[in-house]
């Protein structure tokens, strides 16, 4: 029993799991703040800039459909604030370690 634990343990620390469920978690944790941040400061100091534009209804209309790129802007920009969230937590509490290294 105790060699299938310690099987279990290298399964998983080979695999990457470790890494991937703290990404995971950590990414879920703080969407909905990098969410706020981009949409209630980000988007209106990028429209100050622009004059006084709100960002996410920027739109280009082509006869009935309407091609959002303001509001993909803004989705683009709290991707990149989430991952570097994500990627800078999981180095500064060092869990980056935590998978085994494959020889």
């Amino acid at each position: 029993m105790h060699k299938k634990l310690y099987g279990f343990m290298d399964f998983i620390r080979e695999q990457g799991v470790v890494g991937l469920a703290v990404g995971f978690i950590l990414g879920g944790a703080v969407s909905k703040t990098v969410s706020s941040l981009v949409e209630n400061v980000i988007n209106p100091l990028v429209g100050a800039m622009l004059g006084k534009v709100a960002l996410a209804d920027k739109a280009i209309t082509m006869g009935a459909i309407s091609l959002k790129y303001g509001a993909f802007i803004s989705t683009v920009v709290d991707f990149i604030i989430v991952a570097a969230v994500v990627y800078f937590g999981v180095k500064a509490l060092g869990l980056d370690k935590l998978d085994k290294k494959k020889e």
